[in-house]
């Protein structure tokens, strides 16, 4: 079994920051890209940010310049570091998985609980 796990969010002030962090457990082989989606009541999970194994990132044109995203291969870790949040980074954000598991040797997608973050006065 494949557990992704996420923590770090909260309430943060506009123009603060927050770090997610997002850890994979279980029988892994391969660890293929992680990302960070979030999601609006209401509304379709959409992609914040993703990187590759080899560490290649991608972002949303939305969080861009504001959010970097991290990866630690050794501990099947990512992190999202968001500064200069603003009240529209208000969401549930998700962490994403693809990974190759041993015993079965099966590729799937895994996805976290969530972590609320809101950004107010």
């Amino acid at each position: 079994q494949i557990q992704i796990v996420e923590s770090g969010g909260g309430l943060v002030q506009p123009g603060g920051s927050l770090r997610l962090s997002c850890a994979a457990q279980g029988n892994i082989f391969v660890n293929y890209d992680m990302a960070w989606y979030r999601q609006v009541p209401g509304k379709r999970r959409d992609l914040v940010a993703l990187i590759t194994k080899e560490h290649t990132t991608t972002y949303a044109d939305s969080v861009k310049g504001r959010f970097t995203i991290s990866r630690d291969n050794g501990k099947q870790s990512i992190y999202l570091t968001m500064n200069r949040l603003e009240p529209e980074d208000t969401a549930i954000y998700f962490c994403y998985a693809r990974i190759t598991t041993l015993e079965p040797i099966v590729t799937n997608d895994y996805w976290g609980r969530g972590t609320q973050v809101t950004v107010a006065s």
